[in-house]
Parts: C-alpha cells; structure tokens; sequence
C-alpha cells in the first residue's frame, strides 16, 4: 500500500519562454522542481524537464505530427484530474502563457473546480525572437509603439486584427501567422504597405533560428524559397530593417545593406 499523500490540489501555470533553456526563469525552474505532475507543450523546451523531479509524472498534451493531440477541453480535464489525484499540476507552455497561450482560459478551468491556481511569467516570444537577430520592437526614429497579434482564431480563420494592424504605421509582430501569409501581405497591401520592411523568424533563440527579410510584397516568395516553416513569427515595419546581416545569411546579406540607415 502506497504511503504517497498528494498536496493540495493546484495548478501552476508556467511560461517556457521563447525557446533557448537559459531564458528560462529561476522560478520557473523552482516550480518544475515542486511538481507532481508536469503537462508541457511542443513549444516548451524539452531541456527543461531536467529539472522535473524524477519521481513527478510528466505528460506531453501538445501537437507534433505522427502524435496524438489533446483538445483544449481534454487539457482541463486532465488539470483537474491530475490535480486531485496528485497534487500539483504545472502547466509548462511556450513563451509567456498570457500571450495567446490561453493560461488565463485554463487558470479559470481550474479555480471553477476547486483548484489553487498561480501563474510563473515566461520570456515571450514575440519580443525575445525579434531581439535575437537584431530588430528592436521599438527604436528611436522608426517606432514609437508595437502591437502584438495573433493571425488565426480559435476556429481557424483569419484574424480581424490583421486588418487593424494594417491600418496602422507602429511596429506589428504577428504570432501564429505563417499559414495565413498571402492573406496578410494582401491585406497590408491594400493599405499601402507593401513596401514596408519585414521579417520572418523561424525557431527565434535557437541555434538552428533561421530568417527572411524583405518588404512585405516579397515575404511570400523568399519563405517559400528558405523553406520557412512553423514556429515562425511575422514583423512588419520599419525595425524590421536592423536585422543583423549576420542572422540573416547571405541570401539577404546585400538587401539588408541596401536599407537606409535608421537614426
């Protein structure tokens, strides 16, 4: 007979940060090492569950092709489930859970059930893999602001945001948006954005982090060329311009030269 008494039940949700293990957060790694039970994504770095207690159940609810996917329903329930029976539940997802990552959506799940809840901020991607190869989300003489936005809804459609990013001029980082590509750049384009700098980061913070470059009109073309696949982040504006050169390869080494320099 077993003498295993679970804690309160609890859940903690967790933010992996944008893919490089040493933007991970201190209490992060505190956390992961107080779980009973971890439920990580694909998004989260793999890496990080050294710091999982050996003994503590680690379960894989994200998507990845020949696996299977667990529903956002099927994720709550098993929150719930493992909580009661084991105690605590962290709940380790890509980025920062607060920006589409639905924590908040889960947090709410579990306190309707009873459940202590607590959140651990993680580094977002949409900053952090912009960072990485140089473009700022905001500069002096470029930017003076920068919007975040998803390009899918949660039924799989283009986004109404798109439409209202692209009626503005301030810096736009776009989440979850590779699919929805031609319909963005058509829909910047008929606002008169065409020509403006952009960028497409692939696995932002990683070593095999890979990016493309161009105006807007061009993106389409030159991800298809690099074979440019998800996870990617879409930037559109003009601090798409201070990509490092670097970073870029030299498939975009001249273009980027080519850029006037911004003060």
């Amino acid at each position: 007979m077993s003498n295993f008494q679970p804690s309160a039940p609890r859940l903690t949700v967790l933010g992996a940060g944008p893919g490089d293990p040493e933007l991970f957060t201190l209490k992060g790694v505190r956390v992961l090492g107080e779980a009973d039970v971890v439920l990580y994504d694909a998004l989260a770095n793999n890496d990080l569950l050294s710091y999982v207690r050996p003994e503590a159940r680690q379960v894989f609810v994200g998507k990845r092709r020949g696996m299977r996917s667990y529903s956002q329903d099927e994720i709550n329930g098993l929150i719930v489930d493992y909580a009661r029976r084991y105690g605590h539940v962290v709940r380790l997802k890509g980025g920062d859970p607060f920006v589409f990552g639905r924590g908040r959506e889960e947090m709410l799940y579990a306190e309707q059930h009873g459940l202590l809840t607590d959140y651990v901020p993680g580094i977002s991607s949409a900053v952090a893999a912009t960072g990485s190869v140089g473009i700022p989300v905001t500069h002096r003489g470029a930017s003076e602001g920068f919007q975040v936005i998803t390009a899918t809804t949660a039924t799989g459609g283009l986004s109404a945001a798109v439409t209202e990013a692209a009626r503005s001029r301030t810096t736009t980082v776009i989440l979850m948006g590779l699919s929805q590509l031609g319909r963005i750049v058509e829909i910047f384009g008929q606002h008169g954005q065409s020509e403006v700098p952009a960028a497409i980061i692939q696995n932002g913070t990683l070593p095999e982090a890979r990016l493309v470059t161009g105006s807007v009109a061009q993106l389409p073309a030159r991800a298809a060329a690099a074979s440019i696949g998800a996870p990617a982040i879409i930037i559109i504006g003009e601090v798409a311009r201070l990509a490092h050169a670097s970073a870029a390869g030299p498939a975009v080494f001249s273009e980027l030269l080519s850029y006037a320099e911004v003060a």
